[in-house]
């Protein structure tokens, strides 16, 4: 393999500049595997990480990108050999250790699963961090009594990367999904992932947010935060409970302790950072079994290479995105 490889670089050293760039290996931080990386995929963190002030990158220069699929090339770590197909999300990736959008990665093996059978690398960042998040709030809300025959599910954020993966996965395993968006020109694509109803986030979430409405859901996956997720809370049928993950529409959150007392709805809060190594490569498994969507390929908006890359970070920052945006390394 050459010494040299081309990467997105962000840098603040003297003016703010996102631009591909050769780096060597030399360049990469220390990691027990390096893999040749094959796809990565664009996500919300990373567009922050594309701007200046995006409060995502601490130190420059600095390689984005938080997640990546590819092929070992060495390993000092015998949990990984040469040849073996891996993915790698969430951690420090794209944050504080270089990311994804590299043709070459060097990763803590802490930090490395492997590629279970049933998925492709491409598969995986179908999927990504967006995906992963979803898979873990299904899972959350399925260890709280989430049953497909208890009532609908609903799903806010549905044409974003975590709420679309949400609907194609409840779908597949046989529930009712109601997906809410601010695009409802998009109810096509959100019928073919498996939603039964598309909704507007206006019929979520109006100009007031009640502490108690009507019970519409028996669990909700939430990717918007902010009112909104106030507006779901009041909104969750007895007993029932929302899986939290994100916050495009703020961190604050004015609801009233109603829904949990009066009705003992839950509020599972989803991280998929520092989800325990174990836990992860099981659900991958699931990802790659029986929570993997026939339709997967449907939640792809588009596949892009490096060159593309510093346009379409600032097109998921204005929701010009729809879906999954596919980087492809080699």
């Amino acid at each position: 393999m050459t010494n040299l490889f081309q990467a997105l670089v962000v840098d603040k050293t003297d003016t703010f500049s996102v631009e591909v760039k050769p780096l060597s290996l030399e360049d990469l931080p220390a990691g027990e595997v390096l893999i040749k990386v094959a796809y990565s995929s664009v996500n919300y963190k990373d567009g922050l990480a594309g701007i200046p002030d995006g409060n995502i990158v601490r130190n420059y220069p600095f390689v984005p990108g938080i997640d990546l699929s590819g092929t070992v090339v060495s390993s000092a770590d015998s949990r990984f050999q040469e040849g073996q197909s891996v993915i790698a999300t969430s951690y420090g990736i794209g944050v504080s250790h270089f990311g994804g959008f590299s043709e070459y990665a060097r990763i803590p093996a802490d930090w490395v699963v492997p590629l279970p059978e049933g998925l492709t690398l491409r598969e995986a960042m179908i999927y990504g961090t967006a995906g992963f998040t979803a898979a873990m709030s299904i899972e959350a809300l399925e260890a709280h009594g989430l049953t497909p025959d208890n009532g609908k599910v609903l799903v806010t954020g549905a044409t974003g990367g975590v709420g679309g993966a949400a609907v194609a996965i409840l779908a597949k395993q046989g529930y009712q999904v109601a997906a809410s968006t601010g695009r409802t020109d998009e109810a096509s694509y959100l019928q073919a992932l498996g939603a039964a109803e598309v909704i507007s986030r206006e019929d979520v979430a109006g100009s007031t947010v009640k502490p108690l409405d009507k019970q519409l859901w028996q669990a909700a996956v939430d990717s918007v935060g902010g009112s909104p997720l106030a507006a779901v809370l009041s909104k969750i049928a007895y007993g029932g409970a929302v899986a939290a993950s994100g916050l495009t529409a703020g961190t604050a959150v004015p609801t009233t302790v109603l829904p949990f007392i009066l009705r003992g709805v839950s509020l599972l809060g989803i991280d998929s950072v520092s989800c325990p190594a174990e836990k992860r490569a099981k659900l991958w498994q699931r990802m790659a079994g029986d929570m993997k969507p026939a339709v997967l390929e449907e939640l792809v908006d588009r596949e892009i290479t490096l060159k593309e890359l510093p346009a379409a970070l600032e097109d998921i920052l204005k929701s010009n995105t729809r879906g999954r945006v596919l980087v492809r390394l080699s």
